[in-house]
């Protein structure tokens, strides 16, 4: 495997290893917020991993769309 693929592989592996951790750490927060706000209806545990969903994507389409920039030059 070249040192280009192997590159990329890395990349692709960390994105992978951000969005797990930051749905962990959201569904964990959000759950832990709503025990202690004492809400019925788990409010926080269903935004918390959205937010972090979004700002995910927004970042893996910025980083993504500069790549693209950077080949065409």
């Amino acid at each position: 495997m070249g040192q280009k693929k192997a590159d990329i592989l890395v990349r692709y592996a960390g994105l992978a290893t951000e969005l797990i951790a930051g749905l962990v750490i959201g569904v964990y927060l959000g759950g832990w917020l709503d025990k202690k706000m004492g809400l019925v209806k788990p409010v926080w545990l269903w935004l918390l991993p959205l937010l972090v969903l979004m700002v995910l994507l927004i970042k893996l389409i910025r980083d993504t769309s500069n790549r693209k920039d950077d080949q065409r030059k």
